[in-house]
């Protein structure tokens, strides 16, 4: 992946990343929020690793923006979890939804459209929202880990992001699956319930399953579709 930015070109991201590397979490958020201020932003998907970096946000104080992408067809743990952090912290978590409802698609593109053309379906419920929601930002902070799929192996704690145009913070990239939940379970952080009924990866209700044991923890994503990624940290060229 190329490092030039189409903004804030004053960020050197190769130095960056290098010198953040191994960086505890909330050093690394610290950084983008003194870099990036008001231009930053959080997209969280409510997965354990998203609900940590909520802990460390809320808890220090940093005056970063919180939002999430609500397809329409996230599970009701996954919205009970939505209230349950915005209480326990004291936080906003914004709504970013798609152009149109889940009704509404059915009668562009058919009925569940996720069963025949699982890309379109991310392509119109997360990617096309993600893509309007971080305009007008110079930065995100996501809550990806290099152990969690091929595609993510080589992340950087600050990446340029060309899909999107802007700079890319993942605080938790070096971190382990024991890690995060060590986290959790220290500091008494909310967590979706599913990930106590076998959903270790948790997406949208009908492209989501729960996983075997020996399974790989996002195999009940997508489930026979060839596909792990909703297309979000895909690393292509802008559009």
């Amino acid at each position: 992946m190329t490092d030039a930015l189409p903004r804030r070109p004053e960020i050197e991201i190769g130095p960056a990343a290098a010198a953040l590397e191994g960086q505890p979490a909330l050093e690394i958020l610290r950084w983008a929020n003194r870099e990036l201020g008001p231009k930053l932003t959080f997209a969280t998907g409510f997965g354990a690793e998203g609900c940590v970096l909520i802990d460390l946000i809320a808890r220090a104080e940093l005056p970063i923006d919180l939002f999430t992408l609500d397809t329409g067809v996230l599970f009701p743990e996954t919205y009970a979890l939505w209230r349950a952090l915005e209480t326990r912290y004291g936080v906003t978590i914004r709504a970013v939804r798609p152009a149109q409802t889940i009704d509404a698609q059915a009668l562009t593109h058919g009925p569940t459209l996720w069963e025949r053309d699982a890309d379109r379906c991310c392509e119109l419920r997360k990617v096309a929202p993600l893509r309007a929601a971080l305009t007008g930002y110079d930065g995100w902070i996501t809550a990806i880990r290099r152990q969690q799929t091929p595609e993510r192996a080589t992340a950087r704690v600050v990446e340029a992001d060309p899909r999107f145009g802007l700079v890319k913070v993942n605080p938790l990239v070096g971190w382990t699956h024991d890690e995060v939940w060590a986290h959790v379970y220290a500091n008494d952080v909310p967590y979706n319930e599913l990930h106590d009924r076998g959903f270790p990866s948790i997406g949208c209700q009908p492209c989501t399953s729960a996983v075997a044991v020996g399974e790989d923890a996002r195999a009940g994503r997508w489930r026979g579709a060839g596909k792990n990624e909703c297309g979000l940290h895909v690393k292509d060229a802008p559009r």
